[in-house]
């Protein structure tokens, strides 16, 4: 999909959100069907189905994204939710970042830097000193966006079935 919105990084806006809503509940149908049909055209040369897709969703709930567990955030470039991230707490002093997602048509306009941001401070509002989070290989804009914005390779944390790479970052270092 081409990206036709201007570079605009001012008109990012990103707030901590209801992970039931509406609006989140269709950006999170959209990371998971975008990070679903790269996997499977990737390994099995052809998109996801549609059932693929609903069996995927509900083996991947949100739900602990929200009090006490986490949080939500919903990112929004000139009014309207295009971005979304969550928290989910994974012990005393650090969380795990989940469902990083920007949709297509917004990227290259300063939304993931922003929504990182906006990560960092939440994370730091959860009183954790660290972020971790695992990926897959072929998601490489996410990989190079992590480590544009402070994340570094370390060693895995979890054996997740898509889990191909860790990242971490240290909220207690300041930023050089």
């Amino acid at each position: 999909m081409t990206n036709n919105a201007p570079r605009r990084p001012d008109l990012w806006a990103v707030a901590t959100a209801d992970v039931t809503t509406p609006e989140a509940l269709e950006l999170l149908r959209e990371y998971y069907y975008d990070v679903a049909n790269r996997y499977y055209r990737l390994h099995l040369g052809r998109d996801c189905t549609p059932e693929e897709l609903e069996t995927g969703l509900a083996h991947s709930p949100s739900d602990d994204l929200a009090a006490p567990t986490g949080l939500f955030l919903l990112g929004r470039y000139n009014g309207t939710a295009h971005s979304c991230a969550g928290l989910r707490r994974y012990d005393a002093t650090t969380v795990e970042l989940t469902r990083v997602f920007v949709r297509a048509t917004v990227r290259g306009t300063g939304g993931g830097a922003r929504l990182l941001a906006a990560v960092d401070e939440a994370a730091r509002t959860m009183g954790a000193g660290r972020i971790i989070l695992d990926t897959r290989l072929d998601l490489v804009e996410a990989r190079a966006l992590y480590l544009r914005n402070g994340y570094r390779e370390i060693p895995a944390y979890n054996s997740g079935p898509y889990a191909q790479v860790w990242y971490g970052k240290d909220l207690t270092v300041a930023v050089q």
